[in-house]
């Protein structure tokens, strides 16, 4: 049904990790490439990456693809400004 090295969801599906700054505090964060959103371990607040447009936003099989839950998670992610 699906192809198993669809491009647009190779982020999801094979996640790799990035750095982003907190918001509040500057500390360097890991957040995984399928991941929305991140908790500062030294001060609490809740950052997320910057996401782009994906396979989530506009192709009708990215819920059945990328599994429902992941979809759900990516699809309410909130843009912040890191």
């Amino acid at each position: 049904m699906f192809k198993n090295s669809c491009p647009g969801s190779r982020e999801i599906k094979q996640p790799k990790p990035e750095e982003i700054r907190c918001r509040r505090c500057g500390e360097v964060l890991e957040i995984w490439s399928d991941e929305a959103e991140v908790k500062c371990k030294s001060c609490g607040e809740v950052n997320s990456r910057l996401r782009g447009p994906s396979c989530i936003d506009w192709c009708a099989f990215a819920k059945e693809c990328v599994g429902e839950d992941k979809y759900r998670k990516l699809k309410s992610a909130k843009v912040s400004k890191n």
